[in-house]
């Protein structure tokens, strides 16, 4: 039998939709049924990609003893983080207050107006792990919320206040400056792990936004610390198990301090994050390495994460035939039949042993790059290079063979705004027309899928558009339409930007204490509006938002945009001091408001300039071009010269000499 999850389009829903648990979505007949019933509500928050989501299902959710107890006591509700992040921050919030840690699944019990009284994560059936059972735990509430209503009560107002207390308040006396950025360098620097890359110790997950910062950082001060940062940890993430090795792309994060063991989910965000992260750190180094593995990156996406509509999917899952990584390792007898008479060479580049490395079983990493390795084996590079490619080739066929890992088709406009600004940057650079592609089918995609021209929709999934859109996927999604207009300068990429900005304005803007809310205007009413600054997994909107609010006021004039950028940052700046690691994507910001900050106007055809703009590394430049001239700020004013593509570069609301050359445009740059 079916419960209501079936008529779900969410694949984590869905899963569930065959639970004896009387399921429900969210919704207000939920919170009017536990009012009528004088129930208390059993909130349970997942993803498809979650193992310990999973483990909970199978453990408690098919068990009918508890899904008996379950449904006498509570009204029951089942929630897919990822198309409800609003839920999923307010109460993963009130669970970290609670218990001082959270993750998923989380398990939160709230009265039936929606206000929460305790909550968990991961409960198994019976005690064990030092964790009460979920059928205990489940009694105990239901007795309490009998017995002892009064405490219940006093206890959930007393959280409810902790929740609704502004963190952040609007001011302007911070000072926003390079000191600014010099304490955060020195903050982040006190974490770096000198051995392996990264910052702390394990689990250790991918710092894309650290590591921007990192190399912004080091383009401003000339810091070869700041640089040796980034790329060691670029360096040991692209050879270690949290890559996939065969079939590229990143896993969530790694287990240990070494980037060996993957937690084994692939999530959209984290790749496109990387893919930026190792753009980037080509255009400052060169390193072929970097070059491999945003191409073999980008290229898994486009194979497994792409729709034929050009929408990106979210999640492939860490579980295949109900075991974690089981489609990504390899027991040397396996490994050694696929390779051939390879096998002995490959096996040792890719730390492939009988023992193994995880459960018995091996996962690829490279401990030692190829130059030394080549050395060490007395093989020229081309030769092993080569060997190792066809290798590559013969255990991704094998694999293919396997039971692969679910994926949730589920599309989500933030993280399609995330990835496709990653193809933008990565068409640019590399000058590769085929991401172009993929990106503008990404973008008419969306524009024509979730954005009606009045608001935009947070979830795509079997032809349905779903869920009021959130500040973080207006925010990436006209931060990755700028990134296009600078790839095309088609000026319809920045017109879709402005608008869907202003939009953004209109529903979000918080008018008594400045930044952006997480839901817009015309969301549900919640327990509390939330607002956050921090980046977590994803950059927080108002990163996001403050950025490409500085880039378009550059490019439109816009003072506007500046003015809630300037806002913004100065709210953000006293916890920003305390806490560097958080604000990554807030740090790009400063970075660009404090300057020096270069406008780039090309009148006329750019071909000739575009080289030399898409190979290096401007961090804090905006560029212009196209035949909209007389509706971009940028570029009104500024013809060619005697008929010759002409650049312009400003700086500090002054432009210097307009340049006809290629020589004399990167003199200007370097100054």
């Amino acid at each position: 039998m079916a419960n209501r999850l079936i008529n779900e389009t969410s694949p984590y829903l869905l899963q569930h939709a065959h639970n004896p648990v009387d399921w429900y979505a969210w919704g207000p007949e939920v919170l009017e049924r536990a009012a009528a019933e004088d129930k208390l509500i059993l909130l349970s928050i997942g993803y498809s990609a979650c193992h310990w989501c999973h483990v909970m299902e199978h453990e408690s959710f098919e068990n009918p003893s508890i899904a008996k107890v379950m449904n006498e006591n509570f009204v029951n509700i089942k929630v897919d983080r990822e198309e409800r992040p609003d839920l999923d921050q307010i109460y993963m919030s009130a669970v970290q207050i609670m218990t001082g840690s959270g993750g998923w699944p989380l398990t939160i019990f709230l009265l039936p107006n929606g206000e929460p009284i305790f909550g968990g994560t991961y409960f198994p059936p019976e005690d064990r792990y030092n964790r009460p059972g979920f059928l205990r735990v489940l009694e105990t509430i239901a007795e309490a919320y009998r017995t002892r209503r009064a405490e219940i009560m006093e206890n959930a107002k007393s959280l409810r206040e902790h929740l609704t207390r502004p963190t952040f308040r609007k001011s302007q006396d911070e000072i926003i400056d390079t000191n600014l950025l010099d304490m955060a360098y020195r903050t982040i620097a006190s974490r770096f792990d000198s051995r392996e890359g990264g910052f702390g110790s394990a689990p250790k997950f991918p710092p894309s936004m650290s590591i921007d910062f990192l190399l912004r950082y080091s383009d401003r001060t000339g810091s070869e610390q700041a640089l040796h940062m980034a790329t060691l940890t670029l360096d040991k993430m692209a050879y270690g198990g949290m890559y996939d090795q065969v079939g590229g792309g990143f896993h969530r994060y790694s287990t240990d301090d070494r980037w060996l063991v993957p937690h084994f989910e692939k999530m959209l965000y984290d790749n496109a994050l990387l893919v930026r992260a190792y753009v980037d750190a080509h255009r400052v180094t060169g390193k072929p390495l970097y070059k491999r593995i945003v191409e073999e990156t980008l290229d898994f996406v486009v194979r497994e994460m792409r729709g034929a509509n050009g929408a990106f999917y979210s999640t492939q899952d860490a579980d295949s035939e109900g075991i974690e990584g089981k489609f990504y390792v390899w027991s040397l007898k396996e490994f050694s039949e696929v390779t051939g008479a390879d096998a002995e060479l490959v096996a040792k580049y890719f730390g492939v042993t009988e023992q193994g490395n995880f459960e018995e079983q091996n996962i690829l990493n490279v401990s030692r790059d190829l130059e030394l390795f080549s050395k060490l084996e007395r093989i020229p590079v081309q030769e092993l290079e080569t060997t190792i490619e066809a290798t590559k080739k013969k255990l991704y066929r094998a694999r293919e063979n396997r039971v692969r890992p679910g994926r949730d088709e589920k599309v989500l406009t933030d993280w399609n705004g995330l990835m496709l600004r990653a193809f933008a940057e990565a068409a640019g650079h590399f000058n590769r027309d085929d991401y172009r592609r993929v990106a503008e089918s990404n973008a008419d995609f969306i524009l024509t899928t979730v954005w009606d021209g009045t608001r935009v929709l947070h979830s795509f999934k079997d032809g349905r558009a779903r869920f009021n859109g959130y500040l973080d996927d207006y925010a990436n999604l006209a931060d990755a339409l700028f990134a296009l207009y600078e790839l095309t300068f088609d000026y319809k990429w920045l017109e879709a930007a402005t608008q869907i900005m202003d939009r953004m304005i209109q529903s979000f803007w918080d008018t008594n204490n400045a930044g952006f809310y997480f839901t817009g205007g015309n969301h549900e009413s919640l327990i509390t509006r939330p607002k956050d600054f921090f980046d977590n997994a994803t950059p927080s909107g108002n990163s996001v938002a403050a950025d490409v609010l500085l880039r378009l006021a550059a490019v439109t004039g816009r003072n506007d945009y500046r003015e809630k950028a300037e806002l913004i940052i100065h709210t953000a700046a006293s916890l920003l001091r305390q806490y560097a690691s958080g604000f990554g994507r807030m740090l790009a910001a400063v970075d660009f408001y404090a300057g020096p900050s270069k406008e780039i106007a090309i009148a006329g055809a750019p071909d000739a300039f575009l080289p030399l703009l898409r190979r290096g590394y401007f961090p804090r430049a905006v560029i212009a071009a196209g035949a909209a001239a007389d509706r971009i700020a940028l570029l009104r004013d500024r013809p060619m010269i005697d008929g010759k593509p002409t650049v312009y570069v400003c700086e500090n609301f002054m432009c210097k000499q307009p340049v006809l050359d290629l020589a004399a445009l990167e003199e200007q740059l370097k100054e």
